[in-house]
C-alpha cells in the first residue's frame, strides 16, 4: 500500500490487489513513551477555535486526574504554546525530545519550542511538514500520558492524512462554528474520517452565541446554528456549544488557559474518558 492510500478502495486502481494491512503504515512511538488514548482535534477550515478546544479539553482531562499531553500538529500555524504561556525551548536527551511542561504539568510539543524565535515562519513544503509531525510521535518522549490530544491544522490535506495513517488515533472531535459555509465544510471532515475509518467522538460548535451580561439574552452573532442538522444526518453527538466569551479569549492571549473556570467541555471530557 502506498503512502498516497486514502483507504477508499472504491476509487483505487489497485482495489482487490492490495495485500498490505492498513495498520502497517502506523509509526512506532518513542521507546520511552507510554501513551494511552490518542484524540485528534480537527476542523474543516481555520479560525473556528480548534486550538482553544484542544487546550480546554486537555485541561478538563487533567482536572479529572489524568496525565495529558498536547501534540501541536499545526506546524505552519502553531499556537498551543501561547495558550499555555510557554515561551521556552523543548529539551532533548540521548533517548529523544522532552516535551515542555505547562504550569499545571501538561506535556506540550510544538514546532515553536524548537525554533530560534517563536515568531519565525515555517516555510516548508508538505512532505517536510508531514515528516515533522511523525517525528513529534516517534522522537518525542510522551512519558506516562493517559490522553494525547493532537491539534491538527484545518482541512483534509497532508497533515491530517499523515496523522490518520501514522498515529493510532482512537477518535476525533470536530470543531466548527455556526456559519452555513462552515457547516458544509464540516461534512468534508466527517467524510474524511469515515473514509479513514476513524471514530468520530462528536462535534463542538464554537462561537455558537453571545450571552448578554446585562439581560442574559442569547444572540446568534454568526447566524443560526446548523450543527444539530449535520449531527443528526451523520448520527454524531453534539458535545458542546461554546459561547463567545471575552474572558476565555483573554486567558488564551495571556497564556493562562489553565486558569479558566468554564465547564462547557466537561461532558465532552467525560465522554472521552469513557471510551
Amino acid at each position: 500500500m502506498s503512502e498516497s492510500c486514502t483507504h477508499d478502495c472504491s476509487s483505487c486502481a489497485s482495489a482487490g490487489n492490495c495485500s498490505s494491512n492498513p495498520a502497517s503504515m502506523l509509526e512506532e512511538p518513542n521507546k520511552m513513551s507510554k501513551i494511552g488514548k490518542v484524540i485528534g482535534i480537527v476542523s474543516g477550515k481555520g479560525g473556528v477555535g480548534k486550538t482553544m478546544v484542544s487546550s480546554l479539553l486537555a485541561v478538563s482531562m487533567q482536572r479529572m486526574g489524568k496525565n495529558v499531553g498536547v501534540l501541536d500538529a499545526d506546524i505552519t500555524g502553531p499556537s498551543v504554546p501561547k495558550a499555555f504561556g510557554i515561551h521556552g525551548k523543548a529539551d532533548a536527551c540521548e533517548f529523544g525530545i522532552i516535551p515542555a511542561k505547562s504550569k499545571m504539568g501538561l506535556d506540550i510539543m510544538s514546532i515553536n519550542l524548537l525554533l530560534e524565535n517563536e515568531s519565525d515562519p515555517v516555510v516548508w513544503r508538505g512532505p517536510v511538514i508531514a515528516g515533522v509531525v511523525k517525528q513529534f510521535w516517534t522522537d518525542v518522549i510522551w512519558k506516562d500520558v493517559d490522553y494525547l490530544f493532537v491539534d491538527m491544522p484545518p482541512g483534509t490535506g497532508d497533515v491530517p492524512l499523515t496523522v490518520f495513517q501514522s498515529l493510532p488515533v482512537d477518535g476525533i472531535v470536530i470543531v466548527t462554528s455556526p456559519q452555513e459555509l462552515v457547516s458544509m465544510i464540516v461534512e468534508k471532515a466527517v467524510k474524511m474520517a469515515q473514509i479513514m475509518n476513524i471514530p468520530i467522538i462528536g462535534i463542538v460548535e464554537n462561537m455558537s452565541y453571545f450571552e448578554c451580561p446585562d439581560c442574559g439574552k442569547r444572540h446568534s452573532i454568526y447566524g443560526e446554528s446548523h450543527i444539530d442538522e449535520i449531527a443528526s444526518q451523520y448520527n454524531i453527538p453534539v458535545l458542546a456549544k461554546l459561547p463567545i466569551d471575552p474572558e476565555l479569549t483573554k486567558h488564551c492571549d495571556q497564556g493562562t488557559i489553565e486558569l479558566f473556570e468554564g465547564d462547557w467541555l466537561n461532558d465532552a471530557a467525560e465522554k472521552i474518558a469513557d471510551m
